[in-house]
């Protein structure tokens, strides 16, 4: 695959970049894309701390030449120390997300990485690139995990490709070539992939939601603050999470209200999180989680997705586009 004008700019051999999912992103998994040619995301999500991020730099082995970290915006309030160990490990791009407090910009800047942001909206995108975040994350609602679930991938990725000038990377339930392609024919500078590649082995999801994730379908999933409400975590009401539905979503489905109020039910809620049994707890899952049918690794998951756009691509391109030719990853 030839890549995008920004990702050769990187020194990338395909325009893949892995979302920095908290829990699921650790050294290893970034290792894995860096090494496969994209750019290998090490994830500090709402339980992210310094020593969790030293200890996930220790695994970044091989040792890529570009990778990146990624960082919640409320938890870098509580712990200022997790931003100064992220910028001191030299990364490539920092990604600070869920936050429209762009102090970080300016000391990301300064040690000489590049920002980035996830928007959901052309208005979102320009406040970003005028705050001099310098790569944007348009974040389409199929995305699994925590995000505001105001438009489609397509939809938000068209839009903020209107409004700003700086490399725009696509976001959302793209699990395949066709996804990929779609996304690079639209004008993205890349793709930001998540639940495709968390089932991978290098990922650190536990084999419980790993073996949840390859028997999903791509409508076994829902939108919830209910894992939130019951773990007392901190997040806005605006970014709720995607996850695969269970038991306990399914209980109190239409009854977030209720269970904010009730302390005795968010501690339950708590406990079912807390045995990480998927029937029970959060497995985050995007609307592409249907295509995952097996635990590959990184490399063959990002060979299969940049091999199949490719082909599609350049049938495109030759007048000889089929539907035939779907360039799953399967």
């Amino acid at each position: 695959m030839p890549g995008t004008p920004w990702s050769r700019r990187m020194g990338l051999s395909v325009p893949i970049v892995n979302a920095p999912m908290g829990g699921v992103a650790g050294g290893r998994l970034a290792a894995a894309v860096s090494a496969a040619g994209g750019l290998g995301m090490i994830g500090m999500g709402s339980t992210g701390s310094a020593a969790a991020l030293e200890y996930e730099l220790t695994q970044l082995d091989p040792a890529p030449t570009v990778f990146g970290i990624g960082m919640v915006g409320w938890v870098l309030e509580r712990d200022p120390a997790l931003l100064e160990a992220a910028l001191a490990a030299r990364p490539a791009l920092v990604s600070v997300g869920f936050t429209e407090e762009w102090a970080w910009v300016d000391r990301v800047h300064a040690a000489g990485a590049a920002a980035v942001t996830q928007v959901y909206d052309a208005d979102h995108a320009r406040r970003a690139a005028a705050a001099g975040v310098d790569v944007l994350v348009a974040r389409g609602s199929e995305g699994g995990g925590h995000g505001e679930t105001r438009l489609g991938t397509l939809a938000v990725l068209d839009a903020v490709l209107d409004a700003v000038t700086v490399p725009v990377l696509a976001a959302g339930g793209i699990a395949t070539a066709r996804g990929l392609a779609a996304v690079l024919a639209a004008g993205a500078a890349g793709a930001w992939l998540g639940t495709c590649l968390s089932a991978c082995p290098e990922a650190l999801t536990p084999e419980p939601a790993r073996a949840a994730l390859v028997r999903a379908r791509a409508t076994d999933t829902v939108v919830t603050r209910v894992f939130d409400l019951g773990q007392r975590l901190p997040w806005p009401d605006r970014y709720p999470a995607r996850v695969l539905a269970n038991e306990t979503t399914r209980h109190w489905a239409e009854r977030e209200a209720a269970l904010s109020g009730d302390g005795a039910a968010r501690d339950e809620v708590a406990a079912a999180a807390a045995t990480g049994d998927p029937r029970r707890a959060p497995v985050d899952a995007g609307e592409g989680v249907g295509a995952l049918t097996r635990s590959l690794p990184a490399s063959e998951v990002i060979a299969a997705l940049c091999d199949g756009a490719d082909r599609l691509l350049g049938r495109w391109t030759g007048g000889t586009a089929t539907t035939a030719d779907s360039g799953a990853t399967r």
